[in-house]
């Protein structure tokens, strides 16, 4: 079998780019923007403070879910989203290098 792009990359790198991917739509900032609002909520909650049909929003919250950004707990005919805090120390640590690394070069 054929080795696939991702495979000449480390999981690292994999990982940053598919949370950086899910990251990639304005929707999904607000999604995570109005999870860190309120903490948790229903779909329907989130529904009502975009101004997207509720099987986008839908769609955007699986893309959040599977890239790890957002958690869902199933409550009865719901789920409750809320933020998944492990995936975010992943983001700030890789961008906290980043920002150390700029801070301290002196580049053209």
């Amino acid at each position: 079998m054929g080795v696939t792009k991702t495979d000449h990359f480390t999981e690292h790198q994999n990982q940053v780019a598919v949370i950086a991917k899910a990251l990639g739509h304005p929707a999904r900032v607000a999604i995570i923007e109005y999870l860190l609002k309120v903490d948790t909520c229903i779909t329907g909650d989130i529904v009502n403070e975009l101004p997207l049909a509720q099987p986008t929003i839908s769609q955007h919250l699986k893309e959040l879910k599977n890239a790890g950004l957002i958690k869902g707990t199933v409550e009865g005919n719901s789920v409750c989203y809320c933020i998944d805090e492990n995936t975010f120390s992943v983001l700030k640590e890789y961008f906290s290098k980043i920002i150390t690394t700029v801070t301290n070069r002196k580049c053209c």
